[in-house]
């Protein structure tokens, strides 16, 4: 699919229709009509197109299922994105969806598990319950750590993609392919606020929200059950105890333990009373000071996506596909899939 596959190059490359056009001697319209499907470059063209974008003419001609039907969320109403990056990430989760897929149709069509259903969770004024209720809707613990949550979730039919747009601002979206729910993030984040921010994603995709919900009160909402999600009120009770009049070093290693920030940790302790207020807002202001609201040091390891790799090292090993088809689709190395497909005899 030339059309779509252009686009998505020139949206990673951050180029305009224009700089493009430029480069490869074309116009600006040219550009236009190709990435709508009312033109196709000859081959001389699409050499230069490729050369411009650095890429080969083989990367435009790769195939895309045209039967996957995308459903994008929306982006946040006060994105710092520029509407270029809002288009990349579209076009981008669209481009590793249909790789995505693509294994599943080699592998047969069944190989994924059945989503749960969306927007079917009922709302409450009570975001410890509304967390609670998320928990056992997707068969996870009411209490404890969650830990391996991307893995756990791929393992439920929600997928997860790592889009790098290249903006720190851009955190997370969620949609759908087909009727599969889907939540991408952005791995330039640390593992614990990737953590955080796909709960809030998944809270988006779980919940039936009011349609008389104003849009930063679901937003907050989404991130208050996040929080009460990855670290529930009684388990904050039971791991910090019932009050504490300063916050120390030792809470990091609670805050390790469960997958969080200590920002959020200590807004957690605020929330169940643990730390007063006073407490909490020192330590907020200390650590705005010392940049931890963009940049708090991480203290676990991050946890990407690992089905879609799964299920074309499968699809390798059971020879259903070449190595070198696997690395085209994984976008990897040949040598590095097949290190992972090629078992030494011992």
């Amino acid at each position: 699919m030339f059309s779509k596959n252009l686009r998505y190059f020139r949206l990673k490359k951050g180029m305009t229709k224009k700089a493009l056009a430029d480069q490869a001697n074309v116009t600006p319209m040219a550009i236009t009509n190709y990435e709508s499907g009312k033109r196709k470059p000859d081959m001389e063209t699409m050499k230069r197109l490729a050369k411009a974008l650095d890429v080969r003419v083989s990367d435009f001609l790769a195939t895309r299922s045209k039967d996957i039907v995308f459903a994008h969320g929306e982006f946040r109403k006060n994105t710092k994105l520029s509407q270029s990056q809002q288009d990349f990430v579209r076009e981008a989760t669209e481009e590793y969806f249909s790789r995505f897929m693509t294994i599943q149709d080699i592998l047969g069509g069944t190989v994924l598990p059945d989503a749960p259903n969306c927007y079917v969770l009922p709302l409450t004024d009570h975001d410890e319950e509304n967390a609670a209720s998320l928990r056992k809707y997707l068969d996870f613990p009411s209490n404890g750590p969650i830990e391996g949550l991307t893995s756990k979730l791929e393992n439920k039919g929600i997928l997860i993609y790592e889009c790098d747009v290249g903006n720190r601002n851009f955190s997370g979206m969620n949609g759908f392919i087909d009727d599969m729910p889907y939540i991408v993030i952005n791995p330039s984040m640390t593992p614990e606020r990737i953590r955080s921010t796909i709960v809030h994603e998944l809270a988006h995709l779980m919940f039936a929200w009011p349609e008389n919900m104003q849009d930063e009160e679901i937003e907050k909402k989404a991130t208050s059950i996040s929080g009460a999600f990855l670290f529930p009120k009684n388990d904050a009770i039971h791991k910090l105890g019932i009050r504490r009049s300063s916050i120390t070093n030792d809470m990091t290693l609670v805050a390790k333990e469960y997958g969080i920030s200590m920002m959020l940790l200590v807004k957690r302790s605020e929330i169940a009373k643990i730390v007063s207020h006073a407490v909490a807002q020192n330590f907020f202001i200390r650590a705005s000071q010392a940049g931890w609201r963009t940049a708090e040091p991480s203290r676990i390891k991050a946890d990407p996506p690992s089905l879609f790799k799964q299920l074309v090292y499968r699809a390798v090993n059971e020879q259903e596909i070449s190595i070198q088809r696997g690395a085209e689709l994984l976008q990897q190395p040949y040598d590095e899939v097949a290190a992972m497909c090629c078992l030494n005899e011992v």
